[in-house]
């Protein structure tokens, strides 16, 4: 009785582990583009950047998947000078913090698919993929751009979905419950382990688990993000124009 009880014990602990084990790959990468105006609004930061940048390329399951797999800025030298242009560290432009933090967080998690299993591999891709996208030539065709004038959420949605055949999840920087607008603040778009587009989701569990994701080493007493509420109007903040917080 008691090697039985063992074994069953044992078929137990193993299944459980194959269980873990599974819900620990990804089937989706999530890449995200923010908006610096926007950013720079909440965290009093000075931005030049007129177009969206990058803020990560994340698979939807896994956290610092590998902490003894470190950063090294060497191994992606010659990508350098074109994170620094559409990957750039808002806060703090000479730092390589935030690209740490990004493979630390999310790219060691990437890293299980072989397409994405070195550092290169995987910085390269999602500036191949951001560049693919071309968010702000697909809103601007659209004649979504930064404006004083509020936008219809559906819109900015539409005009996404129109082009690239897939739903975006949209966030927003929310004020008051009385606030007549809500900031423009990030953008996702889902591809799945090949590349290929597909809809972000739209679920509760999923909408939730990106809320508030932002850089590591910003202030924590700002809204964050959230996603965007489709009856408020939708404010798409021009270069330079502090209106909040």
């Amino acid at each position: 009785m008691k090697s039985h009880a063992i074994i069953l014990c044992l078929g137990y602990v193993l299944l459980t582990s194959a269980q873990s084990s599974a819900k620990k790959e990804w089937t989706k990468l999530i890449l995200t583009h923010h908006w610096p105006q926007t950013f720079c609004s909440m965290e009093q930061c000075t931005s030049n950047f007129s177009y969206w940048t990058l803020h990560g390329l994340w698979p939807n399951t896994g956290i610092e998947c590998n902490v003894s797999w470190h950063f090294n800025a060497s191994l992606i030298e010659d990508l350098l000078p074109e994170m620094k242009t559409f990957w750039p560290n808002l806060l703090k432009p000479e730092s390589i913090v935030f690209w740490k933090h990004e493979w630390t967080k999310h790219g060691t998690c990437a890293a299980k698919a072989e397409a994405l299993d070195t550092q290169h591999k995987y910085f390269s891709k999602a500036l191949e993929l951001y560049h693919k996208l071309d968010l702000d030539g697909i809103l601007k065709k659209s004649n979504i751009v930064p404006s004083e004038n509020y936008y219809k959420l559906a819109d900015v949605e539409g005009s996404i979905s129109n082009s690239y055949g897939v739903t975006p999840k949209i966030q927003c920087v929310s004020h008051t419950k009385e606030s007549e607008f809500q900031t423009l603040g990030q953008i996702e778009i889902c591809f799945d382990r090949q590349f290929q587009l597909l809809d972000c989701e739209n679920s509760m569990g999923e909408l939730q688990s990106r809320d508030n994701e932002i850089l590591p080493y910003v202030s924590n007493d700002h809204p964050g993000f959230s996603v965007c509420d489709a009856s408020v109007p939708v404010y798409y903040p021009p270069l330079q124009t502090p209106r909040f917080l």
